[in-house]
């Protein structure tokens, strides 16, 4: 088993999305790359901890590769929008991918040198690739929140932009 984690806005959302991928072995919700250790929620939510919503996902690298799970993160959002997806506006919301190994790291950057490249959005991407800090899991309410009360995961299917021109 492998390891991956991403921040692409309000946790829900993301860890619903990357929980239905055949070969995502678990998944748990958390706060990373901030400097506050065991950060509660409604402490990220003041934006003064410097922590990103973070999805932590096992995943079984025979069933799935990680260049796919960078492919789903990509598509989940807007990695445009610089500390915003959607309605949700903070630095807890921004668009981050933590990596845990060189080969990781390398794969991240190809995939967002390639998206542009592809000429796909107007604005630059803002995605940060960082190392893979300390996660601190988030309370237990917040786990598989959406499955718990039988919500789609809505709030992060496919996102494109206009074309250009």
């Amino acid at each position: 088993m492998e390891k991956a984690m991403f921040a692409a806005g309000c946790f829900w959302g993301v860890e619903e999305t990357f929980r239905r991928i055949d070969g995502v072995t678990s998944t748990r919700v958390g706060y990373a790359g901030g400097w506050v250790p065991n950060p509660t929620y409604e402490e990220v939510c003041t934006g003064h901890t410097g922590h990103a919503e973070t999805v932590e996902i096992e995943f079984d690298p025979a069933r799935v590769s990680y260049t796919d799970l960078l492919r789903v993160f990509w598509e989940m959002h807007d990695p445009t929008t610089p500390n915003r997806q959607g309605p949700d506006i903070g630095t807890q919301y921004r668009s981050v991918i933590f990596f845990h190994t060189p080969e990781q790291e390398a794969a991240a950057r190809a995939s967002k040198a390639a998206l542009e490249r592809s000429g796909r959005y107007r604005n630059p991407i803002v995605t940060e690739i960082v190392p893979a800090p300390p996660f601190y899991p988030a309370e237990e309410y917040h786990q598989r929140y959406l499955e718990k009360r039988g919500l789609a995961a809505h709030c992060h299917s496919p996102v494109s932009e206009p074309p250009r021109g």
